[in-house]
């Protein structure tokens, strides 16, 4: 990359002394030092601006605009940890229930809530109010501990899946990234006998 930046910057600069020598050519005959002067002076003001783009390049080397690959380091921090390092908020959206439960990295479990935790019962359980107010404890209490960003891995096909997810950015956590984990069956087991009506 800094060496097509180089190579555009010395053939653009070409370019500009070129016409700037046939407009200083055919000055003489034209009398026209306006346009001289014109392209002159956007020529100078690129060379001037062309070594400013060269050195932040050769600061910033490091970043790329294309992810890391797997198990290639990335320059990329929050609150200076790394992707990796990085706390986990696993949500269990079942069809009766929400689970909220934020790990470290490592998987030792900080904090965990659910729908049930937090005062609902019987059917208001599976409702996406619920699941937000679990997000949202949640995020208090791992706020509390010392956590700010996090990565979610979301399992399940439950009401309240994005509500869970909405309530832990209610609660003050940045989500950095957000995985399925959602099991899909390969037509593994054998589903049971149709009900008779």
């Amino acid at each position: 990359m800094f060496n097509l930046n180089c190579l555009l910057v010395k053939s653009a600069r070409n370019a500009c002394q070129q016409v700037a020598g046939s407009v200083n050519a055919g000055c003489s005959l034209w009398g026209n030092s306006g346009l001289q002067r014109a392209v002159w002076s956007s020529a100078v003001r690129y060379q001037e601006t062309a070594p400013v783009t060269v050195n932040s390049g050769e600061t910033s080397k490091d970043f790329s605009h294309t992810p890391p690959l797997p198990g290639q380091d990335s320059a990329l921090r929050w609150a200076g940890q790394k992707f990796e390092e990085l706390p986990i908020a696993h949500i269990k959206a079942t069809y009766n229930n929400t689970h909220i439960q934020v790990t470290d990295s490592a998987g030792q479990s900080m904090v965990r809530t659910s729908c049930g935790t937090e005062g609902f019962r019987n059917v208001k359980k599976s409702t996406p109010i619920a699941a937000q107010t679990a997000g949202i404890s949640a995020a208090t209490k791992a706020t509390a501990k010392g956590v700010s960003y996090v990565r979610v891995l979301v399992k399940g096909l439950g009401p309240g899946r994005l509500s869970a997810i909405k309530g832990l950015t209610m609660g003050g956590l940045e989500v950095v990234s957000i995985t399925d984990n959602t099991p899909v069956p390969h037509n593994g087991c054998r589903p049971r006998k149709a009900r008779r009506m």
